[in-house]
């Protein structure tokens, strides 16, 4: 069993900073591409950024520049930290992994349950 949990978000004021946090633990032998996407109601959940294992990475044209991803690969963490934060930003954030399995060394893709984040005066 394979599980990914996002912490961090929350409320802030545009122009603020945020640094979402995701963990992933379980019967885990090999993490490769992580990613965060995020999702508003009523809209297609889209991709923000991914990062490869040996850390190779694609930002979604709205948040070049203001945002960062980062990894830890001996806590088997993913970072993003958030600058600049506008009102088009508010969504639930989730983060993704293709992680194989020790319980059967087969690779699946996974996700975790989301986190809000709301930019708001």
């Amino acid at each position: 069993q394979v599980q990914l949990v996002e912490s961090g978000g929350g409320l802030v004021q545009p122009g603020g900073s945020l640094r979402l946090s995701c963990a992933a633990s379980g019967t885990i032998d090999s993490i490769y591409t992580m990613a965060w996407y995020r999702q508003v109601p009523g809209k297609e959940r889209e991709l923000v950024v991914s990062i490869t294992n040996v850390g190779s990475t694609k930002y979604a044209d709205s948040v070049k520049g203001r945002f960062t991803i980062s990894r830890d690969k001996a806590r088997k963490m993913v970072f993003l930290q958030m600058n600049s934060l506008k009102s088009e930003d508010t969504a639930v954030y989730y983060c993704n992994a293709d992680i194989r399995s020790t319980t059967d060394y087969v690779l699946r893709n996974s996700w975790g349950q989301g986190t809000q984040v709301t930019v708001s005066s």
